[in-house]
């Protein structure tokens, strides 16, 4: 169940983000691969899949589609301006495989995430972010201290 929770709180910070108006720049690789097909009815009955997809995460398939790198391919002017600049690129992903190359053979850093940290670094399109300090938009993000959100926010 806690993944599940955690799934549902990665949604509802997606409802929020867009009612804000954040969104993910185009140079984010986004995907959305669930364990079944029951945590895709369970996002789409909680009304949450919407903005979950108009932030990029639509569901790509099941299982270990993201971990073993079966997402897609990243845009060609991602791969040049990597290639180019030498730059090391970075995945964040929920699922259990952080290695080098292993989410796309372009990011050499992969870090794990819970789903919500998933969806706020995509926001943020950088993982050079404080998430206690620095809000995304006008979102000030309470995901280590949820209990804190009331006093912060207001």
């Amino acid at each position: 169940m806690f993944l599940l929770s955690q799934i549902c709180f990665a949604g509802l910070l997606a409802k929020k983000a867009v009612e804000a108006g954040l969104d993910v720049k185009p140079y984010i690789k986004t995907s959305l691969s669930p364990g079944s097909g029951v945590v895709t009815y369970y996002l789409k009955e909680s009304g949450v899949m919407p903005y979950l997809a108009k932030l990029g995460f639509d569901v790509v398939g099941y299982g270990c589609m993201t971990c073993i790198g079966n997402s897609g391919p990243l845009p060609e002017t991602v791969v040049e301006a990597i290639t180019k600049g030498d730059l090391v690129t970075v995945g964040v992903l929920s699922g259990n495989r952080n290695f080098e190359g292993r989410v796309h053979p372009h990011t050499r850093a992969n870090y794990l995430a819970s789903p919500p940290l998933v969806i706020a670094y995509a926001i943020a399109g950088s993982i050079r972010i404080n998430f206690e300090e620095q809000p995304l938009g006008k979102l000030l993000l309470c995901l280590f201290h949820p209990w804190n959100c009331h006093r912060r926010n207001s």
